[in-house]
């Protein structure tokens, strides 16, 4: 059982934090990799929810490698989100905790898997669509504009 189930189990829908990571992985003209979600359709970086014994490197990799097929080296710090509220489409509430990374392509196949990503684009800073989620949007702000070390 994965640690969001877990603590689901004991609290339902109610508000939670959730202690997440994700990367912003850029190709070689500078456009960001974005991913179309399958539980909302709108676009965001790749990424999500640590699980016990992760630090935060190890779930942007890991989640990177699952919603993308890429493998990833984590980069610098680009910044800690935190004072962001989330509602899911399945009614769940959180206030994540969000460790955002750049990161670096170092093998994979990119790849959709129908269910959790639905596509998988770069997009140049100019062409970005709507985000799933406020924070996200930040973070893209924070690393276009050269910002490392951010925290909001």
């Amino acid at each position: 059982m994965d640690y969001v189930s877990y603590i689901r189990g004991f609290t339902g829908h109610s508000e939670i934090f959730l202690m997440c990571a994700g990367a912003v992985i850029a190709d070689d003209k500078g456009r960001v990799l974005l991913q179309k979600r399958g539980d909302n359709g709108k676009w965001g970086l790749p990424g999500g929810v640590m699980e016990l014994g992760e630090s935060a490197e190890e779930t942007a990799v890991r989640e990177t490698f699952e919603e993308t097929g890429l493998t990833v080296e984590v980069g610098e710090l680009i910044g800690i989100y935190t004072k962001y509220k989330c509602v899911y489409p399945n009614g769940d509430k959180a206030q994540p905790v969000l460790a955002a990374f750049t990161a670096e392509i170092k093998g994979g196949t990119l790849k959709c898997d129908g269910g959790e990503t639905l596509d998988l684009r770069f997009f140049a800073e100019d062409e970005l669509p709507e985000m799933a989620f406020v924070q996200q949007r930040d973070i893209l702000e924070d690393y276009f504009s050269g910002k490392r070390g951010c925290f909001r």
